[in-house]
């Protein structure tokens, strides 16, 4: 099921805003009219953005707590890619990984050929955890559902998956149950707040 979206909108002949409970609703008012609209993931981010003036220009960014964020893409055309940073944008691979695995440019991590997006998402898992153990912080952040949720729990449909992926996913259970005896958490964060993305959704 998809997450609720909140649509704020401001029709500029009128000055009349407001926000939407659906995409539905925000249409009957601003097609076919001179607007301004947005989808948000909560009412509080829209009405904010109204209150800034709803120009698209001006993304609120939150305040992030500090911890350790990962992500992974496809994007650049290379295959699956990973990210590990904190709450700045700082990559933080080199200090888990050998150097000679991170890309020089991007620093950055590229799967092995005929990864999916998935199995990439779980091993930026398993190096945001094994960050995280390393320097003490207590909080992960990623915007995978699936490896949040599930995988990185051990909850699995072992035939849907290969054994490269269920060896990975007996290393990020493991890690993540020491990571959580330690008092860590991992935390689910939108793609579009998390400073490890790379902006490949």
């Amino acid at each position: 099921m998809k997450n609720k979206k909140y649509y704020a909108y401001l029709i500029l002949k009128t000055g009349e805003k407001g926000v939407a409970g659906n995409w539905d609703e925000c249409a009957k008012k601003v097609l076919r009219k001179e607007a301004r609209f947005r989808a948000f993931d909560t009412e509080k981010e829209a009405e904010e953005w109204l209150g800034c003036g709803a120009e698209y220009e001006k993304r609120l960014k939150p305040v992030l707590k500090k911890g350790i964020y990962f992500d992974s893409g496809t994007g650049r055309g290379l295959g699956v890619e990973i990210n590990v940073s904190d709450e700045s944008g700082n990559k933080l691979l080199t200090k888990v990984m050998p150097k000679k695995l991170v890309h020089k440019k991007h620093e950055t991590h590229f799967v092995s050929r005929g990864s999916t997006n998935n199995y990439g998402e779980l091993l930026a898992c398993f190096y945001a955890l094994k960050t995280a153990l390393k320097s003490g912080v207590k909080k992960i952040f990623g915007d995978s559902k699936l490896v949040i949720n599930f995988w990185s729990k051990g909850i699995i449909k072992k035939d849907k998956l290969g054994k490269e992926t269920l060896d990975l996913i007996d290393k990020v259970y493991k890690l993540r149950n020491k990571f959580e005896k330690s008092g860590g958490e991992i935390k689910y964060i939108s793609g579009d707040d998390n400073p490890a993305d790379l902006g490949f959704h």
